[in-house]
């Protein structure tokens, strides 16, 4: 009963460690003149992945096995089967309640209301998001590829990831000035809440938005990782193997923070920014862990891992279609979460 409540107790301190994360990185989005979309995309992206990139780092640098250091790859490739399925499904449904409430909120006030089938943002910020994913797909193309075949300078090849985050960081942070600097970022969200630790002042300290920061981040990670360790302990409990816990339940509860982000930001109705936080994440997790994989494993895949990056691929290639068509709505996107099903289903023979 003990990892139970102290799973609960786990899941109440990310989000509200979340509450002042996102809190705390808009006003240093606004501080550093970031741009709004690269706040999600870059600063709360990198913010919440960074742990999980750690983790990886540990896990296959200090590995005494090969086996341990597999951890490390299999951690590479359930963050981006997590953030593409099950991260944008759940924020497709947290959209799918807020519309529905809004709709009973303006019926009860005569207001307009905003039918369900109405896609997500404009055509220009689908097609900054569908960006994200062309991005995304041609790089974790390649990274499965590498998991396939083996050949003496492959880790040489981890270098190249870190080029390519750098060139897509690069690449945000640019197209996100010229926005703000041409007007194109639109007004349309909530202005800036004040700093929670300085409630009183319109405009914050830097040192506070700092410490705010930097204070939530060492929450979100220790509370993250204590939550994996009590799944750990929860799975065989249940009855499920050490497998089944570390390739289906561990990576959702890796990629919470970035959950918690993107429906706290939903529910403040900033719904460019938490899309934008979950594409961001995709692109660390594509290269950064994969990188480090590559450098210090032998970056073999098996079948459960070729069936991680298959299905991941599969759901990208859904959502870059429906939003190069602008045709994304909130339950287009929770149609998402049902890969990670395919996924489970299709795991079952893969590890019988």
């Amino acid at each position: 009963m003990i990892h139970f409540v102290l799973l609960i107790v786990c899941a109440v301190a990310i989000y509200l460690s979340c509450e002042w994360f996102v809190n705390a990185v808009e006003w240093l989005g606004e501080r550093l003149n970031v741009g709004k979309m690269a706040v999600g995309t870059i600063l709360a992206a990198f913010g919440t992945a960074l742990p999980e990139s750690v983790v990886t780092l540990v896990a296959v640098t200090t590995g005494g096995t090969e086996e341990a250091k597999n951890i490390g790859v299999g951690a590479a490739m359930g963050g981006p089967l997590a953030l593409a399925t099950v991260a944008y499904g759940i924020t497709g449904v947290a959209l799918l309640v807020k519309r529905r409430r809004d709709r009973a909120a303006a019926q009860a006030t005569g207001a307009a209301l905003v039918p369900a089938s109405v896609a997500l943002g404009t055509e220009k910020d689908m097609r900054r998001l569908a960006k994200d994913q062309k991005w995304f797909l041609p790089i974790f193309f390649v990274k499965v590829s590498l998991g396939l075949v083996a050949f003496a300078f492959k880790p040489v090849l981890g270098v190249l990831f870190f080029a390519a985050y750098a060139a897509y960081f690069w690449r945000e942070i640019r197209a996100s000035r010229a926005d703000e600097a041409a007007g194109d970022e639109d007004d349309d969200e909530e202005e800036l809440e004040a700093l929670k630790i300085q409630p009183k002042k319109a405009s914050p300290d830097t040192w506070a938005v700092v410490a705010q920061t930097l204070a939530t981040l060492v929450v979100i990670f220790f509370a993250a990782h204590y939550f994996v360790a009590q799944l750990d302990v929860i799975g065989p409990m249940l009855g499920l193997s050490a497998t089944v816990t570390a390739l289906l339940l561990s990576p959702i509860a890796t990629e919470l923070p970035e959950i918690m982000n993107a429906i706290i930001w939903v529910r403040q109705g900033k719904v460019k920014l938490a899309l934008a936080n979950v594409s961001g994440s995709m692109m660390i997790q594509a290269t950064v862990p994969s990188g480090i994989g590559l450098l210090f494993t032998k970056w073999h895949f098996d079948g459960p891992l070729l069936w991680s990056g298959l299905v991941t691929m599969a759901a990208i290639v859904y959502l870059l279609l429906t939003m190069r068509a602008h045709r994304l709505t909130p339950a287009r996107l929770a149609v998402a979460a049902g890969f990670y099903a395919v996924f489970a289903v299709g795991l079952v023979p893969l590890l019988a």
